[in-house]
């Protein structure tokens, strides 16, 4: 980020592509959307996402979550 950032504050949000270890950026943003929270996560700070989903999270917790959730659902099929 540099120091006029600060003032202006984010861009927009950006759409993602997410890749195994790494994601590429489709549409320019500074953020994306946690797919279970809606909470803002900037760029830089972007960890956590599936690949077969195409979602990104905020943290490592809510990413487990999601996957067991997802989890459950498929065993009760």
């Amino acid at each position: 980020m540099n120091r006029f950032e600060k003032f202006f504050g984010p861009k927009g949000e950006a759409r993602v592509r997410y890749l195994d270890g790494e994601f590429q950026v489709v549409s320019p943003g500074d953020f994306v959307r946690c797919a279970v929270t809606g909470e803002v996560i900037m760029l830089p700070d972007l960890r956590y996402w599936s690949v077969e989903l195409q979602e990104p999270y905020a943290t490592a917790e809510i990413s487990l979550r999601r996957h067991l959730g997802r989890k459950r659902s498929d065993d009760r099929r």
